[in-house]
């Protein structure tokens, strides 16, 4: 690639992002108040169409019953059959914000806590630049707003077997997470194994209620639980090989409600992380195998149930590396960061079960940020200069990808 000509589109991205920011601010900031959770977005869903059509973009018939999904046409010479995906969720979760700016969430236990606000008005913003830049496009750009990935089985899944990728093929699929340890105006990116595969799991003990006073006449599923737990957490130290992330994590636990009565059943739920299929089934196995002994060996049922959720969101290597590229490219060396891979999970994964992309974290942090600003709390308060580099960075890449494809 001529290096002059792509930074000097940089340059043309970044003042136009600068130039759209105040409405890509008022475009996050509407969406924050109204925040809808999983599959019920239809507020949502009706603003990005509306914004969309003002652009000249024609929505795509729905795929699912929220979320849009829409094709911005370039018009440049080479472009014939090459298209990169972009794709941003747009759903909130059941939280009650506790932050004071003016913008704050107007539906009660409801909020924006994980910046997917923010990542609409990205993608829109990023829109807004590219829809003026068609003739300079070689070739399309695949807008998907994505409905429900907080709440398994998430949106991606259903969204590919709705047909998005039997109607479209892009050659590369990009997507970016607000993430406020990252410094605003800089991005982190990670090569291979990124966000772990997510399962739920969930325990029920029985056993034979009983006074407290004489445990012995007891089958007590309290302290069968609590074994249990002890159990389940050494199999990451003693399943998982030393090299491999692995976490099992029991998160609640539930019974009885009396000082002096030894209840006849207690819950349980947990969750467990995982970097790679193999690991992963083998941790199922171990976990079962655990949990049934020490159930039997302290006389009492156990049943175990995992709920499987997102695979693990594993970026394409070489698609990495040329977005490191167009990122360093777009913002300079010293803003493009190496992230080590992390243990939460997000159903981008499905994507790049299908085809080659890259998910990065888009910065949100300040030097003066408060405690409590972290991903889904009730005071996260990302920084909206994020916006301005986040929408310039997604139009700068999506014209980068396209021009790598059409061999330039």
């Amino acid at each position: 690639m001529n290096t002059d000509y792509s930074s000097g589109f940089a340059r043309r991205i970044r003042e136009r992002a600068s130039e759209i920011f105040p409405e890509t601010v008022s475009l996050r900031r509407e969406i924050h108040l109204h925040p809808e959770l999983s599959y019920e977005e239809v507020k949502t869903t009706a603003l990005i169409d509306g914004y969309l059509r003002s652009l000249g973009i024609e929505p795509e018939p729905p795929f699912l019953e929220t979320g849009v999904v829409a094709l911005l046409r370039g018009e440049g010479k080479r472009g014939s059959g090459n298209l990169v995906a972009l794709r941003a969720d747009i759903d909130a979760l059941p939280v009650t914000e506790e932050n004071s700016h003016a913008f704050c969430s107007l539906e009660p236990g409801k909020m924006h806590a994980c910046g997917h606000d923010m990542h609409t008005a990205m993608l829109l913003g990023a829109a807004r630049i590219l829809s003026g830049m068609k003739d300079e496009l070689h070739g399309d750009v695949l807008l998907i707003f994505q409905p429900a990935e907080e709440k398994t089985p998430g949106g991606a899944k259903p969204l590919i077997e709705a047909g998005l990728f039997r109607r479209f093929n892009p050659a590369v699929i990009i997507g970016q997470h607000c993430f406020p340890n990252v410094p605003a105006g800089k991005v982190a990116l990670c090569k291979g194994s990124f966000m772990a595969a997510t399962d739920e799991l969930y325990f029920t003990i029985s056993g034979q209620g009983g006074h407290a006073s004489a445990p012995h006449k007891a089958a007590d599923p309290v302290l069968a639980a609590a074994h249990i737990i002890t159990a389940v957490q050494h199999l990451v130290s003693r399943v998982a090989p030393p090299h491999e992330p692995a976490v099992v994590s029991i998160a609640s636990i539930h019974g009885g409600n009396a000082p002096n009565v030894i209840p006849g059943k207690v819950s349980m739920s947990g969750t467990m992380r995982t970097m790679n299929e193999e690991l992963r089934t083998l941790l199922k196995d171990r976990l079962r195998q655990t949990v049934m002994h020490v159930a039997e060996a302290f006389g009492v049922q156990a049943e175990l149930e995992i709920r499987n959720g997102y695979p693990a969101l594993v970026n394409d290597p070489q698609v990495t590396l040329q977005a490191v590229a167009a990122c360093t490219e777009y913002l300079g060396s010293g803003n493009v960061l190496q992230s080590e891979p992390l243990m939460t999970a997000e159903d981008f994964a499905y994507y790049l079960l299908e085809r080659p992309g890259t998910f990065w974290q888009i910065g949100t942090g300040t030097p003066e940020q408060e405690k409590g600003n972290t991903l889904h709390s009730p005071t996260f308060n990302p920084e909206e200069r994020a916006l301005e580099t986040g929408s310039g960075l997604l139009a700068y890449s999506a014209w980068r990808f396209l021009d790598l494809l059409s061999g330039r």
